[in-house]
């Protein structure tokens, strides 16, 4: 009798460490890791920069996805209402952080979603686009990188590779806000300097490349800034264009990679890397508010497309061939 029970208790033992373990085992599947989500408007080589630079460096700041967070990417392909689709859902799936690349992805963002932190990268403007009132003292819950681009630098550039230069022509889609923006600054330049500056526009590929037929025929370069349909449309853009032989200046690093002529900017795989920074610091506990927008725009390169160079039959000045900023792609 003492021995079956003895039996007995070692079995009601092994039951509760086994009973105990699964628990353990229950509570560590049921911990909940937090949720980034991330969004873009389209795919081109700028965006698409920023989304794998800001992965990278959120495994480099020890992130593993499926282990201690869940990174949802998501591309809207360019439609308006697939983007705010997506922004609706990752609002009802109550994501921890929200990411939106491009200044369009980030005015979707705000629209669906007022109690989620927002890091939105690649804004050129965001008081312009309504996302906030001072870059230094974030509200609405967001806040991110901007790639404002410095027009009247690059402008600066294309003058001194053509100090003859008189009608400078801007494409871009009017409906984005940072494009809009930077119009307004080439406008100012060119009146100060009294550049003629035609305007060609167009709402996609299709429309870019016939706005740059027309205006490569009346300007003397031609003025593309971080604009997402033109960004889209740079491989048919620069066709068009270098057959006429007239320069592309870009708003981009990589719209210079995808063909343009020149541009004085930022290195988008450090945009990304600082947008992982931020969200990095907002799953720690940092409020949105205590968080400035960081702006580029110190140590700024100039990036020179080397065969459209040649294509065009430039030659670059001795200020910007002797530059240590220069480089060469």
């Amino acid at each position: 009798m003492k021995k079956l029970c003895k039996v007995a208790a070692a079995f009601l033992v092994c039951a509760s460490v086994l009973t105990g373990c699964g628990s353990n085992e229950e509570k560590d599947s049921d911990k909940k890791i937090p949720v980034v989500s991330v969004a873009q408007i389209v795919e081109h080589k700028s965006l698409n920069t920023i989304r794998d630079s800001f992965k990278a460096e959120m495994e480099e700041l020890g992130y593993k996805d499926g282990e201690n967070i869940k990174l949802d990417f998501k591309d809207a392909g360019g439609q308006q209402n697939t983007l705010n689709s997506i922004m609706s859902t990752f609002a009802g799936n109550k994501s921890d952080v929200i990411v939106a690349i491009a200044t369009p992805t980030a005015m979707s963002a705000a629209k669906y979603s007022k109690d989620i932190p927002i890091v939105f990268s690649a804004v050129s403007d965001p008081v312009s686009a309504g996302l906030m009132d001072d870059l230094n003292k974030p509200n609405n819950n967001i806040t991110g990188t901007s790639d404002e681009i410095q027009v009247d630098q690059i402008l600066d550039l294309a003058l001194q590779v053509n100090p003859d230069l008189k009608t400078l022509g801007f494409i871009y889609n009017s409906s984005e806000a940072n494009s809009v923006s930077n119009l307004a600054k080439a406008k100012e330049f060119c009146e100060k300097h009294n550049i003629k500056l035609v305007e060609g526009s167009g709402a996609n590929i299709t429309e870019i490349q016939s706005a740059v037929s027309v205006l490569t025929d009346k300007c003397d370069a031609i003025f593309a800034p971080n604009d997402n349909t033109v960004a889209s449309s740079m491989s048919a853009l620069v066709e068009t264009a270098n057959k006429k032989k007239v320069p592309v200046y870009t708003g981009a690093d990589s719209m210079v990679s995808d063909g343009g002529f020149a541009t004085v900017g930022i290195d988008y795989t450090e945009l990304g890397k600082e947008t992982a920074r931020m969200t990095d610091q907002i799953l720690k506990g940092e409020k949105v508010e205590n968080m400035p927008v960081k702006v580029f725009k110190d140590n700024l390169n100039i990036y020179v497309n080397k065969k459209t160079m040649e294509t065009l039959g430039i030659t670059l000045p001795d200020a910007v061939k002797n530059s240590k900023n220069l480089v060469m792609m």
